[in-house]
C-alpha cells in the first residue's frame, strides 16, 4: 500500500529534483515524486516526518499533513503543470479539469480555495497566465497572437485587456522593461 505525502511550493520540474534529493539525504525511498506530492512505499516514522520537515523547510518546501492544506497545494500545483509547463491543450475547461483530478466537486474546491487562499481559482489561473505571458514575452520567441493562442484568449487583444488589468501597463510596454519582472509562482 502506497502512502502520499503532500508537499506545498513544488511548483516546477527543479522541484521535484530539490524534493527527490531531500528524501535520498534522509535514505527515505520513494516510489514516485510528482508536483505537490510524493508517494512512498511504506509510512513514515514520527522522527522520519520531524526530519523530513525540517529539511524540506530549509529548501523552500512544506510537508502538508492537513487535508484542506494538501488538497490547496494540488490544486495550485495542477494548474502551475497546466498553465506553465504542459505542450498539451486541456480539451476542457478547469473546473472540469480540477475536479476529475482531485475527485471533488468543483463547488466544494472553489469554496476551500477561496475561503483558505482570499483569492477564487479563476483568479488565481488569471495571475498565472499573466506570469507565463510575461515570461514568453520577455523572451521574444512569439508575437502577441500567439502568446494569446498559447494561453488559450480568444484574441491578443484579449490578453491584452487582462494583461493591463492585471499589470498595469499594455504587453507592449512590459515588453520594452530590461528585466523579466515576474514573481516566483509560489508567491502568487
Amino acid at each position: 500500500m502506497s502512502h502520499r505525502l503532500h508537499i506545498k511550493n513544488m511548483v516546477c520540474p527543479r522541484c521535484i529534483v530539490a524534493v527527490d534529493a531531500v528524501f535520498g539525504e534522509l535514505n527515505i525511498p520513494v516510489h514516485e515524486i510528482r508536483l505537490g506530492e510524493a508517494i512512498l512505499e511504506n509510512p513514515l516514522s514520527e522522527a522520519q516526518k520531524i526530519s523530513l520537515a525540517a529539511l524540506l523547510s530549509e529548501h523552500g518546501f512544506e510537508l502538508l499533513e492537513d487535508h484542506r492544506s494538501a488538497l490547496i497545494s494540488k490544486i495550485k500545483s495542477l494548474i502551475i503543470n497546466q498553465v506553465h509547463h504542459s505542450e498539451t491543450d486541456l480539451h476542457t475547461n478547469y473546473s472540469h479539469y480540477l475536479a476529475e483530478k482531485l475527485h471533488h466537486d468543483y463547488t466544494y474546491l472553489s469554496k476551500l480555495f477561496s475561503a483558505v487562499e482570499g483569492i477564487t481559482i479563476e483568479r488565481f489561473i488569471l495571475k498565472q497566465k499573466i506570469e507565463r505571458a510575461k515570461e514568453l514575452i520577455f523572451y521574444k520567441q512569439l508575437t502577441f497572437s500567439e502568446i494569446a493562442f498559447k494561453l488559450h484568449y480568444s484574441s491578443a487583444a484579449h490578453l491584452s485587456a487582462h494583461f493591463k488589468k492585471e499589470t498595469g501597463m499594455t504587453p507592449s510596454e512590459f515588453k520594452k522593461l530590461q528585466g523579466p519582472q515576474h514573481r516566483p509562482l509560489d508567491s502568487l
